[in-house]
């Protein structure tokens, strides 16, 4: 069976587009989508990416009305986390779940749920 090879882009709406893709490249270091030729889009590092539809009730997200999440693999959950503090964004709950990784839970301006997942180090990672 032929299958997709990756997440090719992520697309949503907002209530302020450009302010929006700004505060994800300022935080999270993610380019805005490329205007010309010459701009590189952003750039994922390969390894794990888990697609998951959740039941309909789930609380996990947050409000109930978030109909999704992003959640971003992270080298160093610790870093990252005392940099997004430093530029005044809030985190959320912190788990470790065992040979799985460490996660964090931040939101965007628009309120979206984000989730940071540093994975346990394993041979494959």
């Amino acid at each position: 069976m032929e299958k997709v090879d990756a997440i090719g882009g992520f697309f949503f709406r907002a209530k302020d587009p450009k302010a929006l893709a700004a505060w994800y490249e300022q935080q999270l270091g993610i380019n805005p989508v490329t205007q010309t030729a010459d701009e590189q889009p952003w750039m994922q590092k390969s390894g794990p990416t888990v697609f998951a539809p959740f039941a309909m009730d789930t609380e996990y997200f947050g409000a109930m009305d978030q109909q999704w999440m992003l959640n971003f693999r992270v080298s160093n959950l610790d870093a990252l986390i005392e940099q997004l503090q430093s530029a005044g964004i809030e985190i959320g709950r912190r788990d470790e779940i065992a040979d799985i990784g460490s996660f964090a839970r931040i939101h965007d301006p628009e309120g979206n749920p984000i989730e940071l997942w540093q994975p346990t180090k394993t041979d494959n990672a």
